[in-house]
């Protein structure tokens, strides 16, 4: 993992230096964590040895999470924050289907390629047998992600579907969002985490061609 990753206070904050000394450890805490599950995997990945590749104390990590899933959770908000950005649109459109797609590619890299990737699923897989991790991977992260991500499908259909999108993200309009969403990303889900390698990029392209030929379909009179 690059070590530019912006973590803490802005340049703007100008920090004090052992507030930057901090953060440097902070930063090298959550690459040591990602290194180490690439190269271990999650039952392999312990406290120690994260301490011991980031250069720190252990009681400068427990300063700051209290076990190695906040450390993995942590990484997984940073770097979802750039990678699973969607486009600013222009001021008072809405979200287009190339958006979409573009979405769509960006979420199938990420899943099936890229070490947050792999945190991803180390946390959903450690999720079926601990709950606090469940609550807060489901809670937290993929609750927000889920949220929003519906709305900007919403405003994807009520451009492409006529009256598809409902009004201010309610009604019919929120659910045919929520299951189209739902059709999309499950292909990409199963093909990370059974088949474990990168996601085609055809697998992106047909998934999203044919769901939003069933959607139209739905929305034709007399079809």
């Amino acid at each position: 993992m690059a070590a530019t990753r912006p973590v803490g206070p802005t340049v703007a904050e100008q920090p004090a230096p052992a507030k930057r000394r901090n953060e440097n450890a902070r930063l090298a805490v959550l690459n040591a964590a990602d290194d180490l599950l690439v190269e271990r995997g999650f039952d392999g990945l312990t406290i120690e040895g994260i301490a011991a590749r980031a250069g720190v104390a252990k009681q400068t990590i427990y300063r700051w999470w209290k076990s190695k899933v906040d450390i993995l959770y942590d990484n997984l908000v940073l770097d979802a924050e750039d990678a699973l950005a969607w486009p600013e649109p222009a001021p008072g459109a809405s979200y287009t289907v190339a958006e979409l797609r573009g979405y769509l590619h960006r979420f199938a890299l990420f899943l099936g390629t890229a070490p947050a990737g792999r945190v991803l699923q180390a946390l959903l897989g450690h999720a079926q047998l601990d709950r606090r991790t469940f609550d807060l991977l489901h809670t937290g992260f993929l609750g927000e992600l889920t949220a929003r991500d519906t709305e900007r499908v919403r405003q994807c259909l009520a451009g492409l579907v006529p009256g598809a999108g409902g009004q201010d993200g309610a009604g019919a309009g929120a659910a045919e969002a929520s299951a189209l969403l739902d059709a999309l990303l499950a292909p990409l889900y199963y093909r990370a985490l059974l088949a474990r390698g990168p996601i085609d990029p055809a697998l992106v392209d047909a998934a999203l061609d044919e769901q939003l030929a069933l959607a139209l379909a739905r929305s034709t009179p007399g079809v």
